[in-house]
C-alpha cells in the first residue's frame, strides 16, 4: 500500500478522535506492509496525558511484535509529533514517520524541534511530510474552529 493508504487508516482514527471530544489526530504504525499498531488521541478519555495516538499506536505494536524496538517499521500520523512522541519514536527505532500536518505550536519533529533525526542521537528516523497534508490540516482547523464558536455561544 502506498504511503497515502496508510495515511488515509490514520485519519480514520483521527476523525474516531474527533467523535470522542479528542483532539482528531490518528496514528497507525506499518511492518512487512500490515498495520500492526493503531492510536487516537484519548488524553481526556483515558485520563492520561501520554495518551497520544502515537504513543497509543506505539504501544499496540510493540504488544504484537512483543519486542519494544519497532525497527524497520514507519509510522503513519495525521500531525507532526510532538517532542514527546518524536522521543518515543527514537526511542523504539522507528525506521520511517510519515506525517501530513505541520503542528506549527507544539511539533517535535520540524516545526518546532528536529528531535527524530538530530545526528546528536544514535537512531534517526526517516522523515517525510505533507503526506494528505490539507486533509489533515482541514481535519485540525475545522475542529478547533467549531470549538473556537461553541466557547462563544
Amino acid at each position: 500500500m502506498p504511503d497515502e493508504d496508510f495515511l488515509r487508516e490514520a485519519l480514520e482514527l483521527a476523525r474516531d478522535a474527533e467523535r470522542g471530544g479528542e483532539v482528531p489526530v490518528g496514528a497507525v504504525v506499518v511492518l512487512d506492509g500490515r498495520i500492526i499498531g493503531r492510536g487516537r488521541n484519548s488524553p481526556i478519555a483515558r485520563n492520561d496525558p501520554t495518551a497520544h495516538a502515537e504513543i497509543l499506536a506505539l504501544r499496540e505494536a510493540a504488544a504484537a511484535t512483543g519486542n519494544y524496538r519497532l525497527e524497520g517499521a514507519t509510522m503513519y500520523t495525521t500531525l507532526e509529533p510532538c517532542v514527546m512522541c518524536a522521543g518515543a519514536l527514537v526511542a523504539a527505532r522507528v525506521s520511517r514517520l510519515v506525517f501530513g500536518a505541520r503542528d506549527l505550536r507544539f511539533g517535535g519533529v520540524r516545526s518546532k524541534f528536529r528531535l527524530a533525526d538530530a545526528e546528536v542521537l544514535n537512531h534517526r528516523v526517516e522523515i517525510v511530510e505533507g503526506v494528505l497534508g490539507a486533509e489533515c490540516a482541514e481535519l485540525l482547523q475545522t475542529f478547533f474552529s467549531s470549538r473556537r464558536l461553541a466557547d462563544r455561544g
